[in-house]
């Protein structure tokens, strides 16, 4: 049987936003977010984290890198009584320095691949998910595979709140900041 999932976005969303974050004593998580990740396991969601990983094809550090915060965060959320379910990362940019990383793919947000692909590894019921991250493009990827989306004010979010797209893209909620957007998800579940 299909299950839902909060498909969180990383920098800025789970972590404080601190440009290239290339080794594990840059990664300051937000105090709030290992407890939004165990409201989001005891509601029945699965937890998947979708991250742009740009670093890896500008040659700042490799993919071997983004798995061990991977790992990290993993065992962070299961030590404080939740966990993640799955970890998918875009290493590619069109703008590359590392030539095997210069395309133009599908799973770079705004585009859904990375949630596409975890659906289909995870058996995902995409419209009863959620997409929370701090900018426009994590919420696009929301409305490409039919989920609910909420825009976080921490990282870019407070700015990005100002700024709508006019692409059509849209917040179903706008929340201060992970522990927020928990709250307004048990406040609206979907049958």
């Amino acid at each position: 049987m299909k299950r839902p999932a909060v498909f969180l976005d990383r920098d800025g969303t789970i972590n404080l936003d601190a440009g290239y974050i290339d080794r594990l004593e840059r990664l300051e998580l937000y105090p709030f977010a290992i407890d939004a990740i165990r409201l989001f396991k005891r509601a029945g969601y699965l937890v998947v984290i979708l991250t742009n990983q740009a670093g890896v094809a500008q040659g700042l550090y490799g993919e071997e890198f983004v798995e061990t915060v991977a790992r990290y965060l993993a065992e962070r959320a299961s030590l404080g009584g939740g966990g993640i379910d799955g970890h998918y990362f875009c290493p590619h940019s069109p703008e590359a320095v590392v030539p095997a990383y210069r395309v133009d793919c599908d799973c770079r947000k705004p585009k859904p691949g990375l949630a596409l692909r975890a659906a289909a590894d995870l058996d995902i019921d995409l419209p009863r998910s959620v997409v929370i991250g701090d900018r426009w493009r994590d919420l696009a990827v929301a409305r490409a595979i039919g989920a609910r989306a909420v825009l976080v004010k921490t990282g870019y979010g407070a700015t990005e709140a100002l700024h709508p797209p006019g692409d059509g893209t849209a917040a179903d909620a706008v929340c201060e900041d992970l522990i927020g957007a928990a709250v307004w998800l048990l406040d609206h579940p979907l049958p």
